[in-house]
């Protein structure tokens, strides 16, 4: 096998696999020479990504289910809303890997070798990257590997958005298969934002998430023990049965992560800061992130370093809210009941996804009480997260 390309990619995850995908779709790049490096099978379903769109994308063929509803609830408010022009969706792991493997594996321009990476270098021509399977060379890496954030300086925020999740099947209906229970609040929230999360596949089929918003994860029972409340006591069921698993934890800090390290390597997915940092949704900033970098490599040959697309506006909003999660996380309930209670559902996910106008994002602060907010810009303005 020829050890030197064009572009390596380190991790055959989300990130990984849409960059690697985004290029197999570029005429311009057909001729580049791609290895793709994961040193796991990625042969189960150990995820499901989930968002929301209002155009096409190039995944539509694989999505699993869709939503045209989606349902706020809290001890203060709750309303289904119906989505206009947006359209919940959902995709499994399983499904992603396989789909983008195959068209990997169609195009002789693609290597795809089982390894990990144990150190990527910077070079005067490139890269070289050490793996488990041998080194490699190539004249630009592309790094997903999991960010290292244990070490970030202490003026900044830094949250985990951690779940337990179990697809669950009853012998009675107990779900609409129309609406997303996109944050029920009605539980204990311990003084931290803790809510439960459900997409309904059929009336007695859904997958069932117990999601918090907190610094440190809990130990697997207390999710357990959380989703059986919900189930036997909010939803009323006598019996259940767990088919599926999935846990997971996505960093959610405002430490600004690196585009990429040196001339020649750069960052994708949570490692360059794709996750949100208020809701720890990644998935649609990850395919813009990979179509920017791959329209840039067909226009000029080079991967700009600032190519995330965000603007400062929304960062300084992701670092209150931020703020709010870590010093005072229970006030993050009240903080979503209000902004559903008093904006049209579009406004709410423009500004999520950080397509609103200015007129527009002061019409969604003005619609939050304004204290705790104004309580977190003072931290932001002396440099230092608040405390409780």
């Amino acid at each position: 096998m020829n050890h030197d390309f064009d572009y390596l990619i380190a991790g055959g995850g989300a990130a990984g696999l849409s960059l690697a995908y985004h290029l197999s779709q570029e005429p311009l790049l057909a001729t580049k020479r791609v290895l793709l490096l994961e040193p796991e099978a990625k042969d189960q379903n150990d995820r499901t990504w989930s968002f929301w769109a209002d155009a096409p994308t190039l995944f539509d063929g694989i999505v699993a289910h869709e939503w045209g509803r989606l349902a706020f609830r809290s001890p203060q408010f709750e309303r289904v809303f119906e989505l206009g022009r947006h359209r919940y969706k959902m995709i499994r792991g399983l499904d992603f890997y396989r789909f983008v493997r195959a068209a990997l594996a169609a195009n002789p321009q693609f290597s795809c070798v089982r390894a990990a990476v144990n150190q990527l270098k910077n070079t005067p021509t490139g890269v070289v990257a050490h793996t488990t399977a041998g080194t490699f060379t190539a004249r630009y890496a592309f790094d997903s590997r999991p960010p290292a954030l244990e070490q970030q300086p202490a003026r900044y925020r830094y949250q985990l958005q951690h779940f337990v999740g179990w697809e669950v099947e009853t012998e009675e209906d107990a779900f609409d298969p129309t609406t997303v229970e996109f944050m029920d609040f009605r539980g204990e929230q311990h003084h931290e934002a803790r809510f439960m999360y459900v997409l309904p596949f059929t009336t007695r089929r859904a997958l069932v998430e117990y999601t918090l918003f907190s610094g440190e994860v809990l130990p697997k029972s207390e999710y357990e023990a959380a989703m059986h409340v919900y189930l036997t006591q909010t939803l009323g069921l006598t019996a259940y049965r767990v088919t599926a698993e999935e846990i997971g934890a996505i960093p959610m800090t405002d430490h600004p992560l690196p585009a990429g390290v040196g001339a020649n390597i750069i960052n994708l997915g949570t490692r360059a800061g794709r996750a949100k940092p208020s809701t720890g949704y990644a998935f649609k900033r990850i395919q813009a992130h990979s179509a920017r970098l791959v329209a840039a490599l067909a226009a000029t040959g080079t991967p700009p370093r600032h190519l995330t697309g965000d603007q400062p506006q929304f960062r300084l909003f992701d670092t209150l809210l931020l703020d709010i999660m870590q010093r005072q996380g229970e006030r993050t309930r009240d903080i979503f009941a209000e902004l559903f209670a008093r904006n049209p559902l579009e406004r709410i996910l423009d500004f999520l996804d950080e397509r609103t106008s200015w007129r527009e994002n002061l019409q969604i602060m003005n619609s939050v009480t304004p204290w705790p907010f104004l309580r977190s810009i003072g931290h932001v303005l002396r440099c230092r997260p608040g405390k409780r």
